[in-house]
C-alpha cells in the first residue's frame, strides 16, 4: 500500500517517473497547497519502495499488505 502524505507532497511526480510498474501516475486529487498528487493503482504495486526512496519531501510511505 502506498500512502502519500498530502500535506507534503509537492507534486513534483518523481515517485511517477521512478515506477518501473506504472502503480503510480499523474493524479487529479489537489494537495491543501495546490500541488496535483500522483494516482495509485494497488493492482500494480509490488512494495518496492522505489517511490518512498525517491521522495524528496518524504511525502510516500509504503507498506506491504498481508
Amino acid at each position: 500500500m502506498v500512502d502519500i502524505d498530502k500535506n507534503q507532497c509537492k507534486g513534483c511526480e518523481l515517485c511517477v517517473t521512478s515506477c518501473k510498474f506504472e502503480a503510480l501516475t499523474h493524479g487529479t486529487e489537489r494537495t491543501p497547497k495546490g500541488y496535483l498528487v500522483p494516482a495509485y493503482d494497488p493492482e500494480k504495486c509490488t512494495a518496492c519502495k522505489m517511490c518512498e526512496y525517491i521522495c524528496p519531501d518524504l511525502a510516500i510511505t509504503v507498506t506491504k499488505e498481508g
